[in-house]
């Protein structure tokens, strides 16, 4: 059995046909006595939906991808050589293309039947970030094979900064004479104390170093936070404004019905009316008609008793 074409199917399927698919080809691979294939296939694990539907995105927009990851290695770059402009430059179209990646994303998983509420697309930007901030991470998902969300990164740990080499000491540096005691004035440093302090000026940019690392990791967390919550703010504003939508249709339909109903009520009111109208002069009728029906018996009483001999 081909693992790798299997691995390559599977993970193009959506995650609740995973599991089944794959317990599949493992029966079918121990039926085939392929022993290293079963365990293989079975060591796949399914992916979490955000990342089925990152992986999508890997699959199917092969430039964005490209264009992305070509992002995420500048960044990764700049943050090993601490270049403040390259990496400012680089984080400004990184937001850009993470948000407009996971709604690309979100996009292709509903298209494929399998839409995602908001909670998984703000796990797709995570994930997103984690590709930018983790080499391991995308590689795995350029091939379409991420299994789970990476942890929310925070600068980009996995990438040690150079250490540049020490530049040459300042004149206060230089003359060591201002800082020892006054006993040891006039005496040449030994080639101890020139190490230590190379050892210590080593130390301090390295220090340094370390130092404006944290700081780029917690601007990258603090702007990763803002547009989560600039996310959810978009998402409030987009759900509130078609519940407002929905709430004046359903006021134009009943204003609607308001008017055909006043409408009906007069219509109803008139031939009410006119109904009455009708009735009074039936009413009238019936009397004047009992009346001349009264009469003409009566005058025929009469002829008849005037008839008789």
């Amino acid at each position: 059995m081909d693992v790798e074409r299997v691995a390559e199917e599977l993970y193009g399927l959506k995650p609740a046909e995973f599991v089944p698919a794959r317990d599949g080809y493992v029966a079918e691979a121990r039926k085939a006595k392929d022993t290293a294939a079963a365990k293989a296939v079975a060591a796949l694990r399914r992916p979490a939906l955000a990342a089925w539907a990152a992986n999508l995105l890997a699959r199917q927009k092969h430039r964005e991808v490209e264009q992305f990851l070509a992002v995420g290695e500048t960044l990764r770059e700049a943050h090993r050589t601490l270049d403040g402009e390259q990496l400012r430059s680089a984080s400004r179209r990184r937001n850009q293309l993470v948000t407009a990646l996971a709604r690309t994303a979100a996009d292709l998983a509903k298209e494929a039947g399998q839409p995602v509420s908001d909670t998984v697309l703000h796990e797709i930007e995570q994930t997103l970030h984690g590709v930018l901030a983790d080499q391991d991470v995308a590689e795995e998902w350029s091939r379409g094979r991420l299994v789970k969300v990476p942890e929310a990164a925070v600068g980009f740990g996995a990438v040690t900064p150079e250490v540049t080499a020490p530049t040459r000491p300042s004149t206060a540096e230089a003359s060591p004479q201002r800082s020892r005691p006054a006993k040891e004035r006039g005496k040449k440093p030994g080639k101890t104390s020139a190490v230590k302090s190379g050892r210590d000026e080593d130390m301090r940019r390295r220090h340094d170093l370390e130092r404006a690392r944290t700081t780029a990791g917690e601007t990258e967390a603090e702007a990763g936070r803002q547009e989560r919550e600039l996310a959810e703010a978009r998402d409030a504003r987009r759900a509130a404004g078609e519940k407002a939508e929905a709430a004046a249709e359903r006021v134009r339909g009943l204003e609607q019905e308001l008017r055909e109903a006043r409408q009906a009520k007069q219509e109803a009111a008139a031939a009410a009316t006119k109904s009455a109208k009708a009735v009074t002069a039936a009413e009238r009728a019936a009397r004047e008609s009992r009346r001349a029906a009264e009469q003409a018996a009566r005058a025929l009483r009469d002829m008849e008793r005037q008839s008789e001999p």
